[in-house]
């Protein structure tokens, strides 16, 4: 869930609704997706764990570019959150492939989902409402439940940050592993199951808020969204 204070309001019908959700969704898991089956490919080829992770990279970027273009098509405007989860995944997975370190694209969702905490977190604390500006439609709740979301979703963001820094640590994955026998894994390995199983708690937590959503509707006029709310790391 998420737009400013100021953000202008959407007011497609229903229909419309359900499929600009439904295709952004498709389009978001399509890329995730993509990253995930090049890199175990690679893997199954022989190639090495970060190899793989960077030269997998390639989805990652062309799945992130084409969410921003079908968000602009589909939405008739670059909403703020498509465009933030999309221009992340593009600068961060360029900087994997003109580095060649897989380092980088571990780092975009520290980066995205801990930007996400501490604006949320501080909008929370200030009795503000930010998480309403990074919507790409707008879901009619009151303010009291637009103030449990905005907390709720700044913890779980900072929740996806503090987790993914434990899980991209090589050390920390090599210290681990043994000690919970699953032996020596691939860090590399590891990081992208986490992906994969980030984008499935992504969306229970997602769909976990529609009691509150539905309990606090102020108009029945408008379409709710149920899978606006997904966080960043369920794009590419």
């Amino acid at each position: 869930m998420t737009e400013t204070d100021n953000a202008p309001e959407l007011d497609p019908t229903p229909p419309q609704g359900e499929k600009t959700s439904g295709l952004r969704q498709a389009v978001d898991f399509g890329g995730l997706l993509a990253f995930g089956l090049a890199f175990l490919v690679l893997r199954l080829r022989g190639m090495s764990g970060d190899e793989a992770l960077v030269n997998a990279t390639w989805a990652l970027v062309a799945g992130s570019a084409v969410a921003v273009v079908v968000g602009l098509v589909v939405e008739k405007r670059l909403a703020l959150m498509p465009l933030l989860v999309g221009g992340f995944a593009l600068v961060f997975g360029l900087l994997t492939l003109l580095t060649g370190d897989g380092l980088w694209v571990k780092i975009k969702i520290t980066a995205l989902n801990g930007g996400l905490a501490v604006a949320l977190l501080g909008g929370y604390l200030l009795h503000k409402q930010p998480l309403k500006a990074l919507l790409g439609t707008v879901i009619p709740i009151n303010d009291r439940a637009w103030r449990t979301l905005t907390l709720r979703y700044g913890l779980y963001f900072l929740a996806v940050a503090i987790v993914n820094e434990a899980v991209r640590s090589e050390a920390l994955v090599a210290m681990v592993t043994p000690r919970i026998g699953l032996g020596h894994l691939d860090p590399a390995d590891v990081w992208v199951s986490f992906r994969g199983v980030l984008w499935i708690v992504s969306s229970v937590f997602g769909l976990s808020q529609l009691p509150l959503i539905m309990g606090n509707l102020t108009s029945a006029d408008k379409p709710v969204d149920p899978m606006a709310p997904a966080g960043p790391d369920t794009a590419p």
